[in-house]
């Protein structure tokens, strides 16, 4: 799961999309670059997220994996993108 987008399905952001930096065994770390940004990652229940299907673009995919320096500007650009271009559930 670590590196895709995924949407809040509860809570008050439902409907948010992040991107999932990293996960334990029932929770994934989200990040949208805006309000959740990398030094401070929202702690969601796994069972609370829509996986999007689509993944994220490769050079951003392997900083995530790699835990080299990501920036949220990077973030919020890979998020604005993957909103324009319409996400499938």
């Amino acid at each position: 799961m670590t590196g895709m987008f995924a949407i809040s399905k509860a809570g008050h952001d439902k409907g948010q999309m992040y991107i999932i930096i990293r996960e334990d065994r029932d929770f994934a770390y989200l990040v949208d670059g805006d309000i959740r940004k990398l030094d401070h990652p929202k702690k969601k229940r796994k069972k609370h997220l829509q996986l999007v299907k689509t993944g994220l673009d490769e050079v951003l995919l392997e900083k995530i994996k790699n835990q080299n320096i990501i920036y949220n500007e990077e973030i919020k650009y890979a998020i604005k993108v993957r909103m324009k271009e319409g996400y499938q559930k």
